[in-house]
């Protein structure tokens, strides 16, 4: 199961997280209206977790000089963009980067607005519907993705935290390839509590 955290912005805290050796991704986010938003490189990068930029509704032009500046492995698109915006980012991008596209969940009818984007992202990621692009802290019902029968693996996110190893361990579906793990393990926004996050890894596993 991959394992992200998402938000990180402080050196020495990117620092901590990197050497828990089960998380895989860590999340930057570049987005100027977010708490998190992350404006210059810091001072350490992670060097064991790939690293993941997190966009909203981004000129492509910005990406790729941020692929290049942040050394990013993976593009998230956190905004409205459509199938034809991912599949002409997906031509620019390096081979070797990967692109997660987040769609928006609150119910069975959310379901369709998946498919346009199969065949062309690497990953979905499944987010509780709310009115703005930041995260809502809440979860949508795990249920609804029983519908979901696309083949492009998924990564959830929306409202996880501490308390939720159980519900995550016994989550069963195909496509469901990890989570995103933020504000429910931070003690100020873009700071992760390194011990409540040890601990949750610890009781998925």
């Amino acid at each position: 199961m991959i394992v992200k955290v998402c938000g990180m912005r402080d050196a020495a805290n990117i620092r901590d997280i990197d050497l828990i050796e089960e998380v895989d991704w860590m999340g930057f986010i570049f987005f100027p209206r977010s708490k998190r938003n992350v404006e210059s490189v810091p001072e350490y990068m992670p060097q064991h977790s790939k690293r993941v930029g997190v966009f909203v509704n981004e000129e492509q032009e910005r990406i790729i000089d941020r692929i290049e500046e942040y050394g990013l492995h993976i593009v998230q698109l956190h905004g409205d963009e459509g199938a034809e915006y991912c599949q002409k980012l997906r031509k620019r991008l390096p081979q070797s980067v990967q692109l997660i596209k987040m769609i928006q969940i609150e119910s069975a009818d959310d379901i369709r607005h998946i498919e346009p984007y199969e065949g062309i992202v690497d990953y979905y990621l499944f987010e509780t519907k709310c009115s703005g692009y930041g995260g809502s802290g809440r979860q949508f019902d795990w249920d609804i993705l029983n519908l979901y029968h696309g083949s492009t693996p998924f990564i959830l996110t929306g409202g996880i935290g501490t308390d939720d190893a159980d519900k995550v361990r016994t989550f069963s579906h195909p496509q469901f390839a990890g989570i995103d793990l933020n504000s429910k393990f931070e003690t100020a926004p873009a700071l992760k509590d390194v011990t409540a996050i040890r601990r949750f890894i610890e009781l998925l596993h």
